[in-house]
């Protein structure tokens, strides 16, 4: 009973929250391309998450938020578009999908059903650079720049193929709607910052 209340509030306050935007004439646009600068800080990152999920791991969140500026950053790759696709494939990191937390994989590499759960990965930064190695591998055809560690970069074919977030729906995942969940993810994370 919390957690709907705790839904139906936080609503009620994004809800508010847009037509109060709307008046002011303020717009939390969001990056279309993937391949592209990311603008919020860690500490934006992780409030996100400690304010927005009930149970989510902030611990962790704290760790990652930075290990996902950098290596993005060094790809290429806007880190923001990364870390919202983290928080809607680990459900905010609380992995309750068929790949769990101690496989260290942000983004469901290779998990695909409860018999196939996906690839695991030493420590969090070799599960981030897969991640974002991956998103590259969709996003453009240059050539990594550090050394590769995601086991399925050679699976995306043709490299680039998808530039834009809009681009993964039906490349990344089968779901139609998961371009809008990661674009609806970006715009709360933006409002939340502001």
């Amino acid at each position: 009973m919390e957690k709907l209340v705790a839904a139906v509030f936080f609503f009620l306050a994004m809800l508010g929250a847009t037509r109060a935007q709307a008046q002011a004439g303020k717009s939390f646009d969001i990056p279309r391309y993937i391949m592209s600068s990311g603008r919020l800080t860690a500490e934006q990152l992780v409030t996100f998450v400690a304010t927005t999920a009930l149970e989510s791991d902030t611990v962790r969140a704290a760790r990652l938020a930075p290990l996902y500026i950098v290596e993005a950053q060094a790809e290429g790759v806007n880190h923001d578009i990364a870390f919202a696709q983290m928080i809607l494939e680990t459900g905010f990191l609380r992995f309750k999908g068929v790949v769990g937390p101690h496989t260290n994989n942000f983004c469901g590499l290779g998990a695909v059903s409860t018999k196939q759960t996906g690839h695991v990965f030493p420590d969090e930064r070799s599960g981030i650079r897969a991640h974002i190695q991956h998103l590259k591998a969709y996003a453009s055809s240059e050539p990594l720049a550090g050394e590769l560690v995601d086991p399925r970069y050679h699976f995306v074919s043709p490299k680039g193929k998808a530039p834009t977030i809009d681009a993964l729906a039906g490349t990344w995942a089968t779901d139609p709607k998961y371009a809008a969940k990661i674009k609806s993810l970006l715009r709360r994370m933006y409002y939340s910052a502001n």
